[in-house]
């Protein structure tokens, strides 16, 4: 056995811990060198957000990490839930009155509001749910519930519901209300008469033919097939049905569907399967401590995320903790990007022990790029938040001089960082910059720090402008060197927190630096 899979077989990673419960599931492995099949889902109602790219995430973190154990075969699909009927309009798409008049019809088959190409609904989620997917270089097999429905790929399933009907019926009725045990029924008809999927009760009437009937909207008996895309299964039997149809191994899930999970789980031993091994995830929140939903509009889109920070960066934060519960907004994406460089930085010299606790190897699959950025998303971010320096092309200026060599055509990741960093000081930092006039004490330290710089070289390193910035704090009578920095920042940056001020000064220039002290002591 190599170092890693020695290692990996005691990691206390979660991706590996995760990964030996598949080697508990098939000691010695899939029958006919099947491949391990990790499934994740996706509720095409609302557009994609950051929660549903996390399970694509996050499980393929899984696959490697069970691929570097075994060199076994794998697979990764990604379900569409996309025959589910519509429950209510999102807050957060177009056209909501031409929605509101499909409500209960399958989502596949509602008319698309958004006018793109796609031809309905749930296709255009879909769509940019996978567009997102193959951008980000994730190996997958898309699989549609309207396409397994309609195309008769689930037939077989649906009859093996059907005959299986009590059984399910014994475990989920006793889970619901008085009121909802009247209408419950494990597979849901869809009316030949409005197209809606009907929450009715429903008679099994020919087994092997799919037969079902049941009374329609307008009172009518119905008797037609089940088969088809005719009928689609109730929530937790659907599930129960795709993970045996599907043969399914591996499906993580959120802490809000435990139960859920549990009567799948039961209904999937009846109909011959077994419920699939999954990590049960945390929920993310919003700004407000609030669950982040799709038809609420509060969760961040994938689109959010990357106008500003790195899709690395994105993938760090989402790997961290998956079992506790996290805020999930827009302000954490500069401590991000900071750590994802400052974990994949560390990981060359580190044993293969630490590699593998390492979130950059778990991110990058193993294949860690090398070399790390001259400067920081955080010092960047101070840079360009500077009056007429918020421009990609004059930050550029700065930071050849302060890391010479460095170009936008040959450092294609720190050229993509600056404009991150540029868009994020115009949306979030800018607005809040106010620079306010030192005090008397803090005047006379800022006079005695343009002196000092003033007999520096104009390249003078980080190190030694950080020098002279903290000697001159230790002249003056602050209460500690933080509260000199603090006067640093707010009275030359206009914020309560900074960068290190010698790799500011290094990166700003000396003389530009000067400039804005002159500029405070000019408030005075």
């Amino acid at each position: 056995m190599s170092d890693l899979r020695t290692a990996a077989m005691t990691s206390k990673a979660w991706p590996y811990e995760e990964a030996r419960r598949l080697l508990k599931r098939w000691p010695d492995g899939k029958p006919n060198g099947e491949p391990m099949v990790f499934e994740t889902g996706y509720g095409p109602s609302g557009l994609p957000h950051i929660g549903t790219f996390t399970e694509v995430l996050r499980s393929t973190m899984v696959r490697r990490a069970y691929e570097e154990l075994t060199g076994a075969p794998t697979l990764l699909i990604a379900f569409s839930d996309d025959m589910d009927g519509l429950r209510k309009v999102p807050d957060n798409v177009p056209n909501q009155e031409m929605l509101a008049e499909h409500l209960g019809e399958p989502l596949s088959r509602i008319p698309n509001p958004f006018g793109t190409e796609e031809s309905s609904f749930a296709g255009h989620n879909n769509a940019m749910l996978r567009r997102f997917l193959d951008q980000y270089g994730f190996d997958y097999e898309f699989v549609s519930a309207s396409d397994r429905y309609n195309s008769g790929a689930f037939d077989d399933a649906l009859r093996n519901v059907l005959r299986h009907w009590g059984e399910i019926l014994d475990i989920m009725l006793p889970t619901l209300r008085e009121e909802r045990r009247q209408t419950y029924s494990p597979i849901l008809p869809i009316s030949p008469a409005s197209g809606r999927v009907l929450q009715v009760p429903v008679e099994v009437v020919d087994t092997n033919a799919g037969m079902i009937a049941f009374t329609d909207e307008d009172g009518r008996r119905v008797e037609q097939s089940a088969l088809g895309g005719q009928s689609k299964c109730q929530w937790k039997v659907d599930w129960a049905m795709r993970w045996v149809a599907l043969d399914v191994d591996y499906e993580m899930y959120g802490k809000d569907l435990t139960d859920s999970g549990v009567q799948s789980g039961r209904i999937a031993a009846v109909l011959g399967g077994r419920k699939p091994e999954g990590l049960i995830y945390e929920m993310f929140l919003d700004e407000k401590g609030e669950k982040i939903s799709k038809s609420k509009g509060n969760g961040l889109s994938i689109e959010d995320w990357l106008t500003y920070g790195s899709d690395n960066s994105l993938a760090f934060y989402l790997y961290r903790e998956p079992k506790k519960a996290k805020n999930l907004h827009l302000g954490l994406v500069p401590r991000a990007v900071d750590e994802y460089h400052q974990f994949r930085g560390n990981y060359p010299e580190q044993p293969i022990e630490q590699k593998l606790g390492n979130p950059a190897h778990h991110i990058h699959g193993g294949e860690v790029p090398a070399g790390e950025l001259p400067l920081t998303y955080g010092l960047l971010l101070n840079l360009v938040s500077l009056p007429g320096v918020q421009d990609k092309d004059i930050a550029w200026k700065f930071v050849q001089r302060y890391a010479p060599g460095t170009s936008p055509e040959k450092d294609e990741e720190l050229d993509a960082l600056i404009g991150l960093a540029v868009n994020y000081a115009r949306d979030f930092v800018v607005p809040t910059l106010k620079r306010r006039p030192p005090t008397e004490m803090e005047a006379a330290a800022l006079r005695d720090l343009d002196a000092e710089l003033a007999k520096l070289p104009a390249d003078a390193s980080a190190e030694d402008i950080q020098t002279q910035v903290f000697e001159v704090g230790k002249r003056h009578p602050f209460e500690s060197l933080r509260g000199w920095f603090q006067a640093l920042y707010e009275t030359l940056l206009g914020s309560s927190q900074g960068p290190r001020m010698g790799s500011f000064i290094a990166l700003y220039g000396i003389q530009n630096s000067r400039r804005l002290i002159a500029e405070a002591l000019a408030e005075i």
